[in-house]
């Protein structure tokens, strides 16, 4: 029996290809042939701007979902985080793949001292930067956008003293061995999605072949913490230009655990609450009407006054 060609699209950076391969792998195992079609995205472009400047909607996943609107793709891989809270009409999350660590570190080539007030932090992300205000006001941080070795050479060079990353990405591209610090996840808590691959694919697709695709590549538990905090993400109206943040997780018990929450650009509010439910729709939704009812909605609209102008 001939095996199905399935045209992955996929971001060219050397942590994209390696999601990529990773569920080319799995369709592969699944009976499928994997074939991969790079391209670069408006975020790989435009390499002197910080993400929130850019705006927050697509800016990773816009050109994969025109090509896989025109059929040039059959699926669209993804870092799950970089996926929108809305997808637009007719685009469609198929499968998440199992996930990593969420946790967020630093990665250095010296040692790292949280409490030296001469501390220079790299990253582009505005919940990082947030959280670094509200928990460690004395560290200074700097915007540093690429891909993880063009921020490894800027750190290299001694702009920064260390990058403020995701483990996920640090492990795969065989950096462990530069980890100076693990984030408390209970204070730190990472982003929507962090640490898993998503697969996106448009209603285009047989339905019979997308069946089989998600058989292939779906982790369930993993896709039920993704709805949980998916759902918590979309309420929230946060992109990544707002400091939004959720983690959930599967208690012995079958119950979820969701902790969420958003904080102020400059770490002064944070806001933060935990849910416990069995619906992911529903735990994720109540989680964020409880932080928007706290103080969480002013938050949100001061942000967005802020960045709008």
């Amino acid at each position: 029996m001939e095996r199905p060609v399935i045209k992955i699209g996929t971001r060219k950076s050397k942590l994209a290809m390696w999601q990529a391969n990773y569920v080319a792998d799995l369709l592969d195992a699944g009976g499928f042939q994997p074939k991969l079609v790079p391209i670069e995205t408006k975020g790989d472009k435009i390499q002197n701007v910080a993400l929130s400047k850019i705006g927050s909607k697509g800016v990773f996943t816009e050109e994969l979902e025109s090509m896989l609107r025109r059929g040039q793709i059959d699926i669209a891989v993804h870092s799950a985080k970089d996926l929108q809270s809305k997808l637009p009409e007719g685009f469609s999350v198929l499968s998440f793949c199992e996930r990593e660590s969420p946790d967020d570190v630093i990665i250095s080539d010296k040692e790292i001292d949280l409490n030296d007030p001469k501390l220079i932090l790299g990253t582009s992300s505005t919940r990082r930067i947030a959280m670094l205000k509200h928990y460690y006001p004395h560290i200074t941080t700097v915007d540093v956008r690429g891909n993880l070795q063009t921020r490894l050479e800027k750190m290299k060079s001694g702009i920064m003293d260390g990058l403020v990353l995701a483990y996920a990405g640090v492990r795969r591209m065989n950096y462990d061995d530069m980890v100076k610090y693990w984030f408390d996840t209970d204070r730190f808590i990472p982003p929507v999605g962090q640490g898993s691959v998503a697969i996106e694919i448009h209603d285009n697709m047989d339905s019979e072949v997308a069946s089989r695709i998600k058989m292939a590549t779906n982790h369930p538990l993993t896709e039920k913490m993704l709805l949980t905090e998916r759902a918590f993400l979309r309420r929230m109206d946060g992109g990544c230009s707002i400091p939004v943040f959720g983690h959930a997780e599967m208690e012995q018990d079958g119950q979820i655990t969701l902790k969420g929450g958003i904080a102020s650009l400059d770490g002064k509010e944070l806001i933060q609450r935990t849910m416990h439910g069995s619906d992911p729709e529903e735990l994720g939704t109540s989680l964020a009407d409880e932080i928007l009812q706290s103080g969480g909605k002013k938050v949100l609209n001061d942000i967005k006054s802020i960045i709008s102008k």
